[in-house]
């Protein structure tokens, strides 16, 4: 690093990538040394702390950050501790006049930011943030009315009308070498131990910018265009992209996702059917920014304050057994199991999953919001509680909010093979195909050819669907009788 220049900062945060990384860039055209900066505060009283899942992820990608920037001639400095405190030590140590970095956009992360530019400013250090984690910052559209949208489909046509993805921003040829000490990232422990309960991840993801593109490239290579169709079947692996861990972490944007699927489009290599409907899930995503930004405390209260209404059962030892896996429907089963084996669930089943807590169980949906949150290795901070709650019916867009999914029928409609059930849940699969989602209903000695004894080797279900939906339904009819009365 040149003695006679001054460095300036990229801190890096949710952007774990060197292209097209509007700070990285930024930072990099102002000719000065960049150094590169992560810094692990997981202390704030501002910010929600990563779930285990998640931590796990930020190991990886971080060290696979850490070998692109070596390639490029630097080194990432990674430091744990309170944020603003850090930045303070670094621009001290290496004489700092600028810190870029991309914006973050819950409450905590929002207020942290603020805070610390502000003080940067007051001291003349150049501060600048950038958009490099959504297509558009959640103030952008408006609706006809000047106000925020509210209901998805028409902030999805705003997007497809007036969003232009910006030009690629190349990644820097060359990188500083601060001559400082670093935290060793394993002091950090992001990675299980006693137990190491992640063993699963490995086989099936590969953290880190790399990884991403590649992720993309084979969903782009044919898949993309049946995704209109195959969305919905867990049990075909190629129906999803995947890429959701990957856009938490910013190793990957969602405007690079975007221009390459409209490059496809474009040329006609895609259908649009199948693209259009993979680009409408990337939205969603950006709208739950949106709720989120208007709404700071949508993991913790209802969208619809009319829920508050709502009597919710508390009843441990049922979501002790929906979290194991353990409520005697397969595809619910196989669903919770798939997230404790991966640290991912397939999004129909999700929404399966969701519904059977909130409505089955009726389980407050922040519970298995916090569930998610631990377990997900893409639990996002706005996606995880507006998914929630739209399944649950008290979020934005969320009618008809008494819907119950049953998860017999769903589980013979989008799983009508039996692969993606017997894959987490194996005593299941001599079943015969009748029975698959509601095994309880063979006889006796149907059950023994099966080598299943209800109870022993699966649950017997800790609920019928009959009277999960009928208390869930007497439940949402209490809550609104409550609500017209206030």
């Amino acid at each position: 690093m040149s003695e006679t220049q001054n460095p300036v900062i990229c801190w890096f945060r949710w952007d774990l990538r060197l292209q097209d990384n509007p700070a990285l860039a930024a930072a990099s055209a102002s000719g000065q040394p960049v150094i590169c900066l992560y810094i692990y505060d997981d202390q704030s009283e501002r910010l929600r702390p990563i779930g285990g899942a998640s931590k796990w992820w930020l190991d990886k990608s971080l060290r696979k950050l850490g070998e692109d920037i070596a390639a490029r001639g630097g080194s990432i400095l990674l430091r744990r501790g309170e944020a603003q405190s850090i930045l303070d030590e670094v621009i001290s140590q290496t004489g700092a006049n600028a810190v870029y970095w991309n914006r973050r956009y819950a409450p905590g992360e929002r207020s942290l930011d603020e805070t610390i530019k502000s003080g940067l400013k007051a001291r003349g250090i150049d501060a600048k943030s950038f958009n490099g984690s959504l297509l558009t910052d959640p103030w952008t559209f408006k609706t006809g009315s000047g106000g925020h949208y509210r209901v998805f489909t028409p902030y999805w046509r705003a997007i497809q009308a007036n969003y232009e993805a910006p030009s690629a921003l190349p990644a820097p040829k060359t990188l500083a070498k601060p001559d400082l000490l670093g935290d060793d990232l394993g002091t950090w422990d992001l990675h299980p131990t006693r137990p190491d309960w992640s063993t699963g991840f490995a086989p099936i993801w590969s953290p880190g910018e790399t990884g991403a593109h590649q992720r993309l490239e084979r969903f782009l290579d044919g898949a993309v265009s049946k995704y209109d169709e195959h969305r919905n079947r867990p049990d075909i692996d190629t129906g999803t992209s995947g890429l959701s861990p990957h856009l938490r972490f910013g190793e990957i944007s969602p405007v690079q996702v975007w221009r390459a699927v409209q490059s496809l489009l474009q040329a006609g290599k895609v259908s649009r059917e199948g693209a259009m409907t993979f680009l409408s899930e990337i939205a969603w995503r950006e709208f739950s920014y949106v709720l989120l930004f208007h709404q700071e405390d949508l993991a913790e209260e209802n969208y619809n304050r009319g829920f508050d209404h709502m009597e919710w059962r508390d009843a441990p030892e049922d979501f002790d057994a929906w979290c194991k896996g353990e409520t005697g429907f397969p595809i619910v089963d196989a669903g919770m199991r798939q997230l404790w084996q991966t640290g991912w669930m397939h999004n129909r089943v999700r929404m399966i999953v969701a519904s059977f807590l909130t409505k089955h169980l009726l389980i407050d949906w922040r519970r298995g919001e916090k569930w998610f949150w631990d377990t997900l290795v893409d639990a996002d901070v706005a996606a995880n509680p507006a998914s929630w709650q739209w399944v649950a019916g008290s979020g934005a867009d969320a009618a008809p909010y008494f819907r119950v999914f049953n998860p017999i029928t769903q589980g013979e409609k989008f799983d009508e093979t039996g692969t993606y059930v017997t894959r987490y849940c194996p005593e299941l699969m001599k079943i015969p195909k009748k029975f698959r989602y509601q095994p309880w209903e063979m006889k006796t000695e149907q059950a023994r050819f099966t080598g299943i004894k209800l109870g022993e080797t699966y649950p017997r279900p800790i609920v019928s669907h009959r009277l999960g939906r009928e208390r869930a339904l007497d439940a949402y009819a209490i809550m609104k009788q409550r609500r017209d009365a206030t």
